[in-house]
């Protein structure tokens, strides 16, 4: 498949998660996605075979300077792969986040900021719901669960 369609599909198939956990948090399909995390779990299939696909002559000493980094995902492929990886571990941040926000019984509304920054804009999203998860004490049923 031509990268720019993969691009097409990948940014389509996150979509639906991210707007059940808005819209309806405590559905049991939801639930269950914010679980499982079958859709980053897709995404990180294909993170691999583009990242492998797109490699060619890589260089481990990329990440050691910026202009290394833009050499390494200068083909569509790595940047593919890049962007694949941003939108598998916002939607694993996210359902974190509503995971995290349901045990701590934070009300719903709160949240939603949380999650649509977290989708547009990833560790901003996380950042906002870092305080609220400061303030707020786990249920008493789950305590005893790692959060």
């Amino acid at each position: 498949m031509k990268p720019d369609l993969v691009f097409l599909i990948a940014n389509t198939i996150v979509l639906p998660q991210w707007l059940i956990m808005v819209v309806a948090p405590r559905w049991q399909p939801t639930k269950w996605l914010i679980r499982y995390l079958p859709i980053p779990a897709l995404l990180a299939l294909l993170y691999i075979y583009y990242l492998i696909n797109g490699i060619g002559n890589f260089d481990y000493q990329s990440f050691n300077t910026l202009a290394g980094l833009r050499a390494a995902f200068s083909s569509d492929e790595t940047m593919l792969a890049g962007w694949i990886h941003y939108l598998a571990f916002d939607l694993v941040t996210g359902s974190w986040i509503l995971q995290s926000s349901q045990r701590r019984k934070v009300p719903h509304i709160v949240i939603i900021p949380c999650l649509l920054l977290c989708f547009l804009l990833g560790p901003v999203g996380f950042l906002l719901y870092w305080p609220i998860r400061l303030k707020t004490r786990r249920s008493s049923s789950s305590r005893h669960e790692e959060d």
